[in-house]
């Protein structure tokens, strides 16, 4: 885990230019919000995430989440189909901005073709460097 000021970007997992991580489980890869997302966020009071048995495809919008702030739309970090939706976040979204690379997980996607989605996606050295510029905006 590398901290770029005072966002968390961690090892293992690839990052979308839209603010998600994706861990890879397998042929399934896991999904949420970046640290630095639920952090411009802030409180997170509601989402409208993709359930099982829904298409999503990469790049597109595939939900929403709704914060103090403001209502965001959420990109697809990839191609496939929901498998698993986080069902804790129903009740209390918030999980979101305490443990965004654990319990705050959003859905998990099942990808035809993976490896595919995964190279247009950032790998962790890029990321950190892509959160570094995004710090100088």
């Amino acid at each position: 885990m590398v901290k770029v000021d005072e966002f968390e970007v961690r090892e293992g997992l690839y990052y979308s230019t839209d603010y998600f991580w994706v861990k890879v489980e397998g042929k399934r890869a896991r999904c949420g919000l970046t640290d630095y997302a639920q952090k411009i966020l802030k409180s997170i009071v509601y989402i409208d995430a993709p359930k099982p048995g829904i298409r999503v495809t990469q790049g597109e919008v595939c939900g929403s989440v709704e914060s103090i702030k403001t209502v965001t739309d959420l990109i697809s970090p990839l191609n496939g189909e929901v498998v698993e939706y986080n069902t804790a976040l129903d009740k209390n979204p918030g999980l979101i901005n305490s443990d965004p690379y654990g319990e705050g997980w959003i859905f998990v996607v099942e990808s035809p073709d993976l490896q595919a989605d995964l190279s247009k996606l950032m790998d962790f050295n890029k990321a950190v460097e892509w959160h570094m510029e995004l710090l100088k905006k």
